[in-house]
């Protein structure tokens, strides 16, 4: 059982550098699909992995000199990230403590998936006929960067697809460049999200050598995903993105009605 953790991060993780979507949006459904653990058990170690992933990227982006991230945007969104990533963590919690059924929990984050996932597909197919923003203001880049952070931390996947179309739509990002905010966003919010968990004491019950294994995991898939999209054309990731997103859709609809049934 412990090569599906491994397996399952480091893959995800490879598809989430090249993209920008952490691997959060595809551990979270796949492990849940698979219904190894519980739901706030994956939600955590979820986000546990997506942080090691993107903060192996981030740091190695920073020393290589070669980040097309530029502070001024960044400092407003990730600010908002980390609020936003408290208050997911908080949501999260407030929900769970009215239902002592963690499938009810399961189903919501499913529906929202499939909600933002089918949003977010629609819109990366009619993209070019979608007039975009370029916003320079910090308060609203920082109002962004809560909203993200928010889905963030509540869903366990890191932010992924939806953090790329906001930043399409707001800020004008080609693939790549939103790509690599995006991480950033994910870094910020995780790192919220788990101190919140460490200091409220809601960390649920888990292996830690699951923990260990799904960060290698995160950390591998991020070395290799960093590496490949460095190497491959804009309409190669956009393809791939397209591609993924159908298939965490059917991965979420699967969820959503193994959780209600």
């Amino acid at each position: 059982m412990y090569f599906i953790f491994l397996a399952v991060c480091f893959l995800a993780s490879v598809i989430g550098a090249i993209c920008g979507i952490g691997g959060g949006v595809i551990i979270k459904p796949v492990l849940d699909a698979l219904g190894v653990m519980d739901v706030a058990a994956i939600s955590f170690l979820s986000g546990c992995a997506v942080l090691a992933m993107t903060t192996y990227s981030v740091v190695k982006g920073r020393l290589a000199g070669d980040s097309k991230v530029e502070m001024k945007t960044a400092i407003p969104i990730a600010a908002g990230a980390v609020l936003g990533g408290v208050l997911g963590k908080w949501m999260f919690s407030f929900l769970s403590s009215f239902s002592s059924d963690k499938n009810r929990i399961g189903a919501i984050q499913a529906a929202c998936l499939i909600v933002i996932t089918v949003g977010t597909l629609v819109y990366t197919l009619y993209k070019n006929r979608i007039k975009t923003y370029h916003v320079r203001t910090a308060l609203v880049s920082g109002m962004i960067g809560i909203f993200l952070g928010l889905l963030s931390s509540f869903l366990g996947i890191g932010g992924g697809p939806i953090n790329l179309v906001v930043l399409f739509f707001f800020f004008s990002m080609t693939t790549k460049t939103a790509a690599e905010y995006s991480l950033y966003i994910i870094f910020f919010s995780q790192i919220a999200s788990l101190l919140t968990s460490l200091i409220t004491r809601t960390v649920p019950d888990f292996q830690p050598v699951i923990l260990i294994l799904m960060a290698a995991g995160g950390i591998l898939g991020g070395i290799c995903g960093r590496s490949i999209n460095r190497k491959i054309k804009e309409k190669t990731v956009d393809r791939l993105f397209i591609g993924l997103m159908a298939v965490i859709i059917c991965i979420n609809l699967y969820n959503f009605f193994r959780f209600i049934a």
